[in-house]
């Protein structure tokens, strides 16, 4: 039972990495106006998590189209626009913030803009992404200090080092808590994946609690496609996430990808064999005339 509940749980932290990811710009809000840059004819949504109104000047009104629901704004500019400013006032509790617009037209080859996050900068760590959740601090015990987050720390953890590799550094909203750790680039990590022809190599590595996160490069060295599964890899980790499903073969661009590990009470260097995990993955694993391969046709194209 507990060999399924690894394998469930690893297969939902790889269907978060997998799935189609955009990078957020994150503003904060601390009372001075947010430059918003518009693209004539491209929507920029703005996600603030609470309802608002939005107060469009007469002279704007015309040539920008503004719609607003759960939590997000959408903006959209009919031709170029000087700055104008919007007033974004919150339905309850009557509280304003304030956004400099401007559009201007788009550029040939310019990629369109990032959604943007509006988030207070007064507002409390506990209910920012990764944080601990409220009442914690009340409900912990004299004697021992209770730590709930919202989110599961492996989770927490595996986000913030795939944006710090593949975000704009711009958009990567810090996490209380999280610091960049000590790594030995050249750790022998031969045995992390001992069934498939990959060359692995240790780029980063972040701490939360008494949990680590270990980014390691994988490229693969074969003229096939492979797959990529979390139960072939060998150590004794907690979680394991691959950015991409496979790796294509050698020497085309997608024959590199990173896996992100997760690991407990120790770094990745206590974390490789000989120690093992006190569940085996590798059981669930599929029959080995099936693993390692992918129909490259498709994945080709």
């Amino acid at each position: 039972m507990k060999r399924h509940a690894l394998s469930a749980f690893a297969g939902v932290l790889l269907w978060l990495a997998l799935a189609p990811a955009q990078a957020v710009e994150i503003l904060r809000w601390e009372r001075l106006p947010l430059a918003v840059q518009l693209v004539v004819g491209q929507e920029r949504v703005i996600f603030i998590d609470r309802n608002v109104r939005v107060g469009v000047p007469d002279s704007a009104a015309a040539h920008l189209r503004v719609q607003s629901a759960g939590g997000a704004i959408y903006l959209r500019a009919g031709e170029p626009l000087p700055p104008t400013r919007l007033q974004l006032q919150d339905v309850e509790s009557g509280a304003l913030i304030l956004l400099d617009i401007a559009a201007e037209p788009v550029q040939v080859g310019q990629p369109p803009l990032e959604p943007v996050r509006i988030v207070d900068a007064q507002q409390s760590p506990a209910t920012r992404y990764g944080g601990e959740t409220a009442g914690a601090t009340e409900a912990a015990a004299p004697d021992r200090q209770v730590r709930k987050r919202e989110t599961p720390v492996p989770v927490v953890l595996t986000r913030y080092a795939a944006q710090n590799l593949y975000a704009p550094l711009r958009t990567v909203e810090p996490v209380a808590g999280i610091g960049r750790v000590n790594l030995r680039r050249d750790l022998p990590l031969d045995t992390l994946l001992p069934t498939l022809p990959v060359q692995a190599r240790a780029l980063a590595a972040w701490r939360l609690e008494d949990q680590w996160v270990t980014a390691v490069r994988l490229t693969n060295t074969a003229a096939r496609w492979l797959d990529l599964d979390p139960r072939a890899l060998q150590g004794n980790f907690v979680a394991a996430t691959f950015q991409h499903p496979n790796l294509g073969p050698a020497g085309q661009a997608s024959d590199t990808t990173v896996v992100y590990l997760v690991t407990r009470g120790r770094g990745l260097a206590e974390a490789l064999l000989p120690r093992l995990s006190p569940i085996d993955a590798s059981v669930n694993l599929p029959p080995p005339g099936a693993a390692g391969t992918v129909g490259g046709a498709s994945d080709e194209k």
